[in-house]
């Protein structure tokens, strides 16, 4: 096919990526934990963890692992927010020759259940803050092992005891929970790496083709199910990552000094892959345990330099309601990257406003380890694109029948690269019809290719509003709202009516109380053709996320969410 966007790179991005540079993800990790050794890696209330600290730990851990005795391709869940023991029990699982099953620390008891059963996971490492809900549902899983862990095990013996003992009883964030064994184990997190420290690790036999991850896909259209990424998927989105922000640190001599802000759920596969590259880098990251807090996620922001911070919309909006965070000094920050949802250009305009900074956005899913299409990490204003395909990638839109539209027209967005999955867990059927007969993977996300081969996204295809016969796209609707003075936040869904099939309605949330149903009605009169004005207008405090951000149009589609009175034309 004719790869136009090349073209179009940057200078010094190569067009493909070397994953076989690599045996394996765990020789990847290894080849860093040895050059970066001395270097920091991670700092966590302001408690720094180095390279070395990263590479004796996930040894232990790994050996402990190995010493259960567990199936030579076992499932290993965790269950973890963004503190030190993530890496560390990534890596382990890793080194250990196992496949890392990654769980969203909030979910509920049925949604756990879920990815436990259809994972096969049969150990698992959590934080005891979450442990009451595996509590609920162990009994109906294949766990055998728990490895739990404390907020402060990794954060120093006397602070780490004290953040422990203040989570606990003083901020009663650890509900009261009663593991039944019935030949289960449950292990410290400290005491497995102590137990680990005295055994020795078996090398593992893992190639390119073993399962490195089970990256579940959100569930916000339905049951999640596990992305098959293979070690040299997670290889490839690494190399891909690396070619594709090299140029925002040309003047960089040294990558090892560059710091990233972790605010994403490292579980995420948008925060996992550049945690992947911080570790490729030998470069080091700020954690934050919980970005929803604000106040406190600014204050670790002016701590030190940071130069790269990764964040979905609404965490950009969230930080640009802050006061204090307008004060903090930018001049060091050289990538603002937008992905996991639509980045709009409200957002967009205040963050170029308030930092000085382009935000670039980008586009990927669990299924393609996150990488996908990026704008040019150099472009000097917000395109409202999602950018060219990185290297090695070929995209292609297509219709309903796999056939590729001609440029310019709207169609499905479909992926071919080194980073797509093999297919989704014991799902042989879902498996076949996600691809194409030319072997191209189908996203579900509607939209078009111009002449220079950046790419739009028009919306989700299930998330399309049908009006008397006219596609109406809500990220087109969101795009123009969030531009209304006044509105910091929105989504638009469709909902029944008996003369157009559907009408539109808006969920606003705004930040300027004489903003009214009718001054946003008359901005939408001037700013939209009839068919996409919305008929409905709500304003809220808030709209339902993912712990991620992405805002759940799903939830917002329930019966209580249509009965709001016609807003006045």
């Amino acid at each position: 096919m004719d790869r136009l966007w090349l073209n179009h790179y940057p200078a010094g991005v190569p067009h493909e990526v070397k994953p076989e540079i690599y045996a394996s993800v765990v020789d990847m990790l290894e080849d860093s934990l040895s050059k970066y050794a001395d270097q920091p890696f991670t700092v966590c209330m302001d408690v720094w963890m180095k390279y070395r600290d990263l590479d004796k730990l996930s040894l232990q851990l790994a050996a402990w692992l190995q010493s259960l005795n567990l199936a030579p391709d076992a499932r290993v869940a965790i269950m973890l927010p963004n503190i030190p023991q993530f890496a560390v029990s990534m890596a382990a699982v890793l080194r250990a020759g196992y496949t890392c099953v990654n769980v969203n620390p909030l979910y509920t008891a049925r949604e756990l259940e879920h990815q436990l059963k259809d994972s096969g996971a049969t150990a698992i490492i959590i934080l005891e803050n979450f442990a009451h809900t595996l509590s609920d549902v162990i009994t109906h899983t294949p766990i055998k092992h728990v490895c739990m862990a404390s907020m402060g095990d990794l954060l120093g013996f006397a602070y780490g005891r004290w953040i422990t003992f203040a989570v606990r009883h003083l901020a009663k964030m650890v509900p009261a929970y009663e593991l039944p064994l019935d030949g289960r184990t449950v292990t410290t997190f400290n005491k497995a790496l102590s137990t680990g420290a005295g055994k020795t690790l078996r090398k593992p036999q893992v190639n390119h083709d073993s399962i490195a991850f089970l990256q579940y896909t959100g569930g916000t259209t339905g049951l999640s199910k596990g992305a098959v990424l293979t070690h040299r998927n997670i290889i490839a989105a690494t190399l891909q990552a690396e070619a594709w922000f090299a140029p925002a640190y040309a003047g960089t001599t040294d990558l090892r000094k560059l710091h990233s802000i972790a605010a994403l759920p490292l579980y995420h596969i948008f925060a996992l892959t550049l945690l992947l590259l911080s570790l490729r880098q030998g470069s080091s990251m700020s954690l934050i345990p919980n970005p929803r807090d604000i106040p406190k996620f600014v204050e670790v922001l002016r701590k030190r330099p940071f130069h790269t911070l990764p964040a979905v919309n609404t965490l950009f909006n969230a930080l640009l309601q802050n006061e204090k965070f307008r004060t903090i000094d930018f001049s060091e920050l050289a990538v603002s990257q937008a992905g996991g949802m639509a980045a709009s250009e409200g957002t967009a305009r205040q963050w170029q406003k308030v930092t000085g900074k382009v935000m670039i956005e980008g586009w990927g899913m669990s299924e393609t380890c996150a990488i996908g299409t990026n704008n040019p990490v150099n472009a000097t204003s917000f395109s409202g694109n999602i950018g060219l395909p990185l290297p090695g990638i070929d995209i292609a839109i297509k219709d309903d029948e796999g056939n590729t539209v001609p440029q310019g027209e709207n169609g499905e967005i479909c992926i071919k690269g080194p980073n797509v999955m093999r297919g989704y867990y014991n799902q042989p059927e879902e498996t076949a019809q996600a691809f194409t007969a030319d072997g191209f993977m189908r996203t579900g996300d509607i939209g078009l290719m111009d002449e220079r081969g950046f790419i739009k996204i028009i919306d989700r295809k299930k998330d399309m509003i049908l009006v008397s016969g006219f596609n109406v796209f809500p990220n087109e609707l969101e795009n123009v709202i969030s531009l209304c003075p006044g509105v910091v936040e929105c989504a638009a869904i469709g909902v029944p009516d008996e003369h157009a099939g559907e009408a539109i309605k808006v969920f606003v949330v705004k930040n300027d109380p004489t903003l009214t149903e009718e001054r946003l009605l008359r901005y939408c009169h001037d700013n939209l053709t009839g068919y996409k004005r919305p008929k409905y207008i709500e304003f809220r405090e808030e709209l339902p996320k993912t712990n991620v951000g992405k805002i759940l149009r799903r939830e917002l589609r329930s019966p209580s969410a249509s009965d709001k009175a016609p807003a006045a034309h």
